[in-house]
């Protein structure tokens, strides 16, 4: 039997949900309900995933005090290594760093590798409306690079107030476009050239990216952006990031994913508990089910490219 990973699976403890929802304003507009990790697990039962790697979301730990962010970001990291060390054949996790705070962040992520041994690290496109690829980050990504770190990338609010005036939930809109400014900011910051072993791996998708392939490809060809020598074409650097299938799992996704990246690094996930449960199976039973996909790339969607991402996940399965 193939292997099901939902390698885009949050957590909520409640001690988080007490830290990030202030006054009731859950990150993104849409409020979950509760979380518990026996809910949890009943999720992954009754959906058929053999396993989930466990993230925070949206809004991180930094609520503009270095000091509260550090010790939040530790409080989580440590939560989430006692749900991999109690249920590996369940969990992995990725930790959060206390982002912009760049030396907090490379104390976590020292901890949380070599201490915690957790399975790679979480960043939001955005932290304090400073984007990945800014170079007040490049000790970050030099030490993500040294490690050959797995870097699980997830949508933040934009930091443009304008982009909130709409009245519509962040996670309609605002979160795709975040996820796209940060890919465009780390290629042409020549970040991703300067960091070939890291393993990006960015949700729902790309955000807009699949779309707006084509886009980078006139402006590479134009060469209007200085830098082009080092970092190569965005053609070049697609193939070597990874996708998750949260919130994009549907056949026109999959097709334009195909069409621009390859599905050799397209993971499932499913983004609980924010979507309804209902609404993440049928995701899966999607994936599981479309003529989109042919068998060999099925079983990498579902499970295969996590595997390789994170070898371990495969393991415990064959000794479950």
């Amino acid at each position: 039997m193939s292997l099901v990973v939902d390698i885009h699976h949050h957590v909520i403890p409640d001690f988080y949900w007490e830290a990030s929802n202030i006054d009731g304003d859950a990150a993104g507009g849409i409020t979950p309900p509760r979380w518990s990790l026996d809910g949890a697990i009943a999720f992954l039962d009754e959906a058929g995933i053999d396993a989930a790697v466990a993230s925070i979301s949206t809004p991180g730990v930094h609520f503009g005090d270095d000091a509260g962010a550090r010790k939040l970001a530790r409080e989580v990291n440590e939560y989430l290594a006692g749900i991999k060390r109690d249920r590996p054949d369940r969990f992995g996790a990725f930790a959060v760093l206390p982002l912009p705070d760049v030396e907090g962040a490379l104390d976590q992520i020292a901890y949380a590798l070599d201490v915690l041994e957790l399975d790679g690290v979480s960043v939001f496109t955005n932290a304090g409306g400073s984007y990945l690829g800014d170079d007040r980050f490049d000790p970050i990504f030099a030490e993500l690079q040294r490690r050959g770190a797995v870097v699980f990338v997830h949508p933040n609010a934009s930091p443009d107030p304008i982009a909130h005036t709409l009245g519509l939930p962040d996670s309609l809109l605002d979160y795709p476009a975040d996820t796209s400014r940060a890919i465009a900011k780390l290629h042409y910051s020549n970040t991703f050239a300067r960091t070939p072993d890291v393993r990006y791996l960015f949700v729902h998708a790309g955000g807009t990216i699949p779309f707006l392939a084509s886009r980078f490809a006139i402006v590479d060809e134009m060469n209007v952006i200085p830098g082009a020598e080092e970092r190569g074409t965005f053609a070049e650097t697609l193939p070597r990031l990874h996708w998750d299938t949260a919130s994009a799992f549907s056949d026109p996704v999959l097709h334009m994913l195909r069409s621009v990246a390859g599905l050799e690094n397209v993971a499932f996930g499913t983004d609980y508990p924010y979507p309804h449960d209902a609404i993440s199976i049928a995701g899966l039973r999607q994936v599981e089910s479309t003529a989109e996909l042919d068998d060999d790339e099925r079983r990498g969607v579902l499970g295969g490219s996590a595997a390789r991402l994170l070898p371990r996940l495969a393991r415990e399965k064959s000794t479950a």
